[in-house]
């Protein structure tokens, strides 16, 4: 399929799915008998991937973590055991980064308390 397709398929926009093949995510492959364009063809396993790279996305993950992510899940070097760390590293900084916002909010609402009160 075309990137027009992958885009459609995927719900990713085509200058974000060009972005991620150019970082390395994934690559498409060229028709080396057609000499007129530079289309590329995507194949079902890259839908997976951009399947994968939105849910790690949106799992918190950077796109440094998701390229090393991809390349280990994809070659097999990556055994359950070692999956669940992964992923359990990732909840363990949310946790992190859930705290951290509590207490900015906490000190937000308190500085709304002292305003309200003249303390500030």
């Amino acid at each position: 399929m075309l990137i027009n397709e992958l885009s459609k398929r995927t719900g990713v926009p085509i200058a974000t799915l060009r972005y991620y093949e150019n970082y390395g995510l994934f690559k498409g492959t060229v028709n080396e008998k057609v000499k007129t364009n530079n289309y590329k063809d995507y194949d079902e396993s890259i839908v997976q991937k951009v399947e994968m790279i939105k849910g790690t996305k949106d799992g918190g993950f950077t796109l440094a973590e998701i390229k090393k992510l991809l390349d280990s899940w994809y070659n097999k070097r990556l055994s359950v055991t070692k999956k669940v760390e992964v992923v359990t590293n990732k909840i363990n900084e949310i946790d992190i980064k859930i705290q951290q916002l509590q207490d900015v909010r906490k000190l937000l609402a308190d500085c709304i308390v002292d305003i309200e009160d003249g303390g500030c």
